[in-house]
C-alpha cells in the first residue's frame, strides 16, 4: 500500500500500479485459456473428521500448494514490476498467504457459512488482530501490497460480469455517481471548515469521503502537492471506517428490504475503498456485488476528472510557490489520474462476454473465481495487517475523524436515497 514507509530502496519500476494490475490479471487469464488451469482447492468441512478427511488431506494439500506457487510467482512479478523490494515480497508473502490460508478454512466451517460469514471477513479479522498485537518488521511491511491485491482480483472478477450489465447498471451509476460525488464533496468541504481544518487535509477528506477512497485521496493529494502524514492519515481514516461499513451494511439493506440491485448501487456508492466494496457486495451475493462493483467503477471514473478540476482550484487559488505555479494542469491529468485496472475489467468482461465460446468459459470459470476469492483475500489480510487503531484517537486527529465520520454519515443516507430511485 502507499502509505507503507519502506526503509528498503525501491529500484525504478518499469509500470505503475494500475498498469502492472492490468498485465497481471490479462496474464492469469491468458495462462488460463492456454491450458494452464490451477485446480480450485476444497475448504468446507462441518466437523474435525471432515476437516482432516478433506481440507487437510495430502491431494488437497497439494493443491493449495499449487496454488501458492502460482500466486506466489505472481506477487514476485508485481513486485518487480512496480520496483518493490523484492526481498520483501520473496519472505512475506508466504506469511500473508498463509495467515489468508487459515481464514479460507474457518470460512469453510459449515456453521460459520450457514451466517453468510465470507472468508475476507476472516482474513481482515487475523490480519487486524496480527497487527495491533505485533510490531511488523520493516520486510513484512514491504509485502503489503493490498491495492495490487485487490485489483488483481477485480481484473479478474471482469470474466463474470456480461458486458450487456455494465453498459445498463454503468449508465445508472454514473449518473448517481455524479450526484453522489457533488453534494457529498461539498458536505465534506464545508463541514471540514467548519471545524476548522486545514485546506490540504479539508481536500483530500472531501475526495475520500466522496469520489473512491484511498485512491481519490492519493490523487487529491498529488494534485495539490499535499503534505505526506496528512495523505497517511486520511487513508488510515478510510480504510478504518470501511470495516464497520463493510460489515453492517449489507445486512441493514437485508433489515431494510432493498433489493440487490438497490443494496448493490448503496454499498457501491457509499464505502470508500474498492476492496470492501467488493467484500460487502460478496456478503449481500452475486447480483449485488455485480452492481456495487459496476457502481463503483462508474464513481472511479470520475477521479480523473475531480483530479484535473482540483488542480485547476488549487493552481489557481493557492499558488504561493513558484513549484506550484510552475505546474500548470493539463488535459493529461484526466488520463494519468485515471484508474487503468478498469481497463482490464471491461478487456475481460469484453473477451468473455463476446470472444470465447461457452464451452471454454465452462473450462476455466472455476479456477479464475477461485483465484479472484484468493486475491480478495490476501488483499483483506494485507489491509488488516497494515491497519493501526490507535493512530485515530491521537488527540490532534480528532477534529478530522469528526469530519469523516459526519461526511459519511450524510454520504450513507444521500447515496440510499438515490441509490432506491435508481435502481429499484
Amino acid at each position: 500500500m502507499e502509505t507503507i514507509a519502506e526503509p528498503i530502496t525501491k529500484t525504478k519500476p518499469a509500470l505503475t500500479e494500475d498498469w502492472t494490475v492490468v498485465v497481471l490479471g490479462l496474464l492469469i487469464i491468458g495462462l488460463s485459456l492456454s491450458g494452464i488451469v490451477i485446480p480450485v482447492p476444497a475448504f468446507g468441512w462441518k466437523e474435525g473428521s471432515d476437516l482432516t478427511a478433506t481440507v487437510l488431506s495430502v491431494k488437497n494439500g497439494l493443491i493449495i500448494l499449487e496454488q501458492f506457487g502460482f500466486t506466489y510467482a505472481i506477487a514476485l512479478i508485481g513486485a518487480i514490476l512496480t520496483g518493490k523490494p523484492l526481498r520483501s515480497t520473496l519472505f512475506g508473502f508466504p506469511i500473508i498467504f498463509g495467515l489468508t490460508l487459515l481464514a479460507l478454512v474457518l470460512a469453510g466451517n459449515k456453521t460459520l457459512k450457514d451466517l453468510n460469514l465470507e472468508a475476507v471477513i476472516f482474513s481482515l479479522s487475523i490480519g487486524l488482530l496480527v497487527g495491533n498485537l505485533v510490531q511488523l518488521p520493516d520486510w513484512l511491511k514491504g509485502a503489503l501490497a493490498t491495492e495490487l491485491f485487490v485489483k488483481i482480483g477485480l481484473v479478474l472478477l471482469g470474466t463474470t460480469v456480461i458486458f450487456g450489465d455494465i453498459l445498463k447498471a454503468g449508465s445508472l451509476g454514473l449518473v448517481q455517481a455524479l450526484v453522489v460525488v457533488v453534494s457529498v464533496w461539498y458536505f465534506a468541504y464545508w463541514i471540514s471548515k467548519r471545524l476548522k481544518i486545514d485546506d490540504e487535509l479539508t481536500m483530500m477528506l472531501a475526495s475520500a469521503v466522496s469520489i473512491c477512497g484511498v485512491s481519490a485521496a492519493i490523487a487529491t493529494s498529488g494534485a495539490i502537492q499535499g503534505d505526506s502524514k496528512k495523505l497517511s492519515y486520511v487513508i488510515s481514516l478510510v480504510l478504518i471506517t470501511a470495516i464497520p461499513m463493510m460489515l453492517f451494511m449489507p445486512y441493514a439493506a437485508h433489515a431494510l428490504g432493498l433489493s440487490p440491485e438497490v443494496t448493490g448501487a448503496w454499498l457501491g456508492g457509499t464505502i470508500d475503498t474498492t476492496g470492501a466494496v467488493v467484500a460487502s457486495g460478496t456478503l449481500a451475493g452475486d447480483e449485488a456485488l455485480k452492481i456495487s462493483t459496476i457502481v463503483k467503477f462508474s464513481q472511479n471514473v470520475l477521479l480523473g476528472v475531480a483530479a484535473f478540476a482540483i488542480s485547476v482550484y488549487w493552481t489557481y487559488t493557492k499558488n504561493q510557490s513558484a513549484d506550484v505555479q510552475a505546474s500548470k494542469p493539463t488535459l493529461g491529468v484526466i488520463w494519468e489520474r485515471f484508474p487503468k485496472f478498469i481497463l482490464g475489467f471491461l478487456g475481460a468482461s469484453l473477451l468473455f462476454s463476446f470472444v470465447l465460446d461457452a464451452e471454454t468459459v465452462d473450462s476455466v470459470k472455476g479456477s479464475l473465481k477461485s483465484l479472484q476469492g484468493l486475491w480478495f483475500a490476501l488483499a483483506f489480510t494485507s489491509i488488516g495487517l497494515e491497519t493501526r487503531f490507535a493512530d485515530l484517537f491521537k488527540a490532534e486527529n480528532r477534529r478530522p475523524l469528526y469530519a469523516f465520520l459526519i461526511a459519511q454519515t450524510f454520504n450513507i443516507f444521500i447515496t440510499l436515497l438515490i441509490a432506491y430511485f435508481l435502481f429499484r
